[in-house]
């Protein structure tokens, strides 16, 4: 494959660590191999394209849907959020689009960890050891230095009436917030006449 940027003079070839090759030197399964990834790559690079202007359309062309159908019952329907099945007629096939969110905290989910601390050290030896555990896996931080968000949210369905307890669950409530959504779209297709339905894949690796 020829390197646009560094292209190299006629009769050489560059390798991996873009030293020049005379041509005649390189081996002929070699020249092979080139051009097989050169071609498969280009073929690549075009589906790829087509993959992205498909979703594009496809994100475009249900947006649109969703407002014609709330003109139904003259609702207006601002932006693209929310999550979304469309069904055909026949029910044989179906298309999801949803957003996934993904949240951080901010500095107030520091000031709810100091006061869960003080409700563990209160509890002392009576403490549920559970909670004990749920609270450590919580605001252990992981392998990119972020702390599990869904582990931290979680906490807040522990049913405790603490009002320490509480007052840090609210804490965490106000810290969290979305710092970027991301939009999926997918395709199904039902498995003959039962109600489970197939994705239909379009990422090569699943194929």
């Amino acid at each position: 494959m020829t390197d646009h940027k560094n292209p190299a003079p006629a009769g050489y070839w560059r390798d991996a660590e873009g030293r020049l090759v005379a041509e005649e030197l390189i081996k002929p399964i070699d020249k092979a191999r080139e051009q097989l990834v050169g071609e498969l790559i280009e073929r690549a690079r075009v589906l790829s394209a087509d993959l992205q202007r498909f979703k594009a359309v496809a994100f475009g062309d249900i947006a649109a849907f969703i407002e014609l159908s709330a003109e139904q019952y003259s609702a207006k329907i601002g932006g693209n959020k929310g999550n979304v099945t469309l069904t055909s007629f026949d029910g044989r096939y179906k298309i999801q689009r949803s957003i996934q969110d993904t949240l951080v905290f901010d500095e107030r989910l520091q000031a709810a960890k100091q006061l869960i601390d003080q409700c563990v050290q209160t509890w002392g030896a009576n403490g549920d050891p559970k909670i004990m555990t749920l609270v450590n896996d919580a605001f252990q931080v992981g392998k990119e230095g972020r702390i599990n968000t869904g582990r931290v949210l979680g906490l807040r369905r522990l049913e405790i009436t603490d009002p320490d307890w509480q007052n840090a669950m609210k804490a965490i409530s106000d810290s969290a917030r979305v710092a970027h959504s991301k939009p999926y779209i997918r395709f199904y297709e039902r498995v003959g006449d039962t109600d489970e339905y197939q994705a239909i894949s379009l990422d090569v690796a699943s194929l």
